[in-house]
């Protein structure tokens, strides 16, 4: 199998492990030990250790997901994109709706590093 095929089977996995809540088992079945994530709102969080601190607290944020969805997607050799769209209400009642790009390197089927694209402006 292509790293190509491999990869598009393994962000669609991925993809689907989110939309069925799975957030932090993806961490740790699609990530690799030494992963780099990027955002606007926390800059570069390094290792699967940090990153799974910090996803905890993300989770723990969250009262209800309502929504997810990525409709586009798209794979090269050892790269990913996708766009999502994510709704939910955070534990303070609030109502929270992103739109993102998701671009990820992969290495033996495993994430090495991702960075996410959105508007921190709601813009």
């Amino acid at each position: 199998m292509s790293t190509q095929t491999t990869n598009t089977v393994r962000i669609h996995e991925l993809l689907d492990y989110i939309r069925n809540g799975r957030v932090m088992d993806a961490m740790r079945e699609f990530y690799d030990d030494d992963v780099v994530m990027e955002e606007p709102a926390y800059g570069q969080t390094i290792g699967l250790d940090a990153n799974l601190i910090r996803e905890q607290q993300f989770v723990d944020s969250v009262k209800e997901f309502k929504n997810f969805e990525s409709g586009k997607v798209g794979v090269g050799d050892n790269i990913s994109l996708y766009e999502n769209v994510m709704d939910w209400v955070d534990v303070n009642g609030n109502e929270i709706h992103v739109e993102q790009v998701v671009a990820a390197l992969w290495r033996n089927g495993k994430i090495v590093h991702e960075r996410f694209y959105y508007d921190m402006n709601g813009g």
